[in-house]
């Protein structure tokens, strides 16, 4: 990547020994994170064009489903009251349009779950606070997440480093995430990358699935 700045931030992260892939697992799970309707259609206050991001999903749900392995969504929605909310309304006003029930907090109909795929509901931005993800991670074995969706400088980055704290490889494709913003999506793939998982790109995780059948 290329960075604003008179130092070259890469020769130095990588002359401190920062960024070492940890590669994937034997038992990689899928996370779709919040593509509902709220964040994939532009016309919202929460929303953006992540038209790329579903195309590269939708690769990853079809090649996790061939493979039979463990696949997650996850949403984000609040009571009428908000009261589940906490701080975070206050901060993000526009999160008030995510109102359970509502078509707005629905998973985007071009990477819809299909039978026996859970939706985690979340209130929050990593996918582990408040949620039992762990669980369902710990009962299916995995030891490796693959993060697809949206935001890079939101939800993705605070799952990805809950993951590394719960022990898991963290697996990032930068072409299946996104953001609102081109300078966010890449200062945190880079943080990312040189921290908390491995950033690469949609065919690398399918070269791997495709390699180990």
């Amino acid at each position: 990547m290329d960075w604003p700045h008179d130092i070259n931030i890469d020769a130095e992260y990588d002359e401190a020994d920062f960024g070492t892939s940890v590669g994937l697992g034997e038992q990689p799970a899928l996370l779709v994170v919040d593509l509902i309707n709220a964040f994939t259609d532009p016309e919202t206050s929460l929303g953006s064009d992540v038209t790329g991001v579903l195309e590269q999903t939708e690769r990853l749900l079809d090649a996790f489903r061939e493979h039979d392995l463990p696949r997650y969504f996850t949403t984000v929605a609040y009571e009428e009251s908000y009261g589940d909310a906490g701080r975070f309304v206050e901060k993000v006003p526009a999160l008030r349009e995510l109102r359970l029930g509502t078509e707005a907090v629905e998973i985007d109909d071009r990477v819809e779950p299909e039978d026996g795929e859970r939706v985690i509901l979340k209130k929050y931005a990593s996918a582990f606070f408040g949620t039992d993800l762990q669980t369902e991670l710990t009962t299916h074995r995995v030891d490796t997440l693959v993060l697809a969706g949206v935001t890079t400088s939101g939800c993705i980055r605070a799952t990805t480093v809950d993951s590394l704290q719960h022990g898991y490889r963290t697996i990032v494709p930068a072409d299946a995430v996104g953001d609102r913003a081109e300078g966010p999506h890449r200062a945190n793939l880079f943080d990312i990358d040189a921290k908390y998982g491995d950033v690469v790109t949609t065919d690398s995780v399918l070269d791997h699935l495709s390699a180990n059948d």
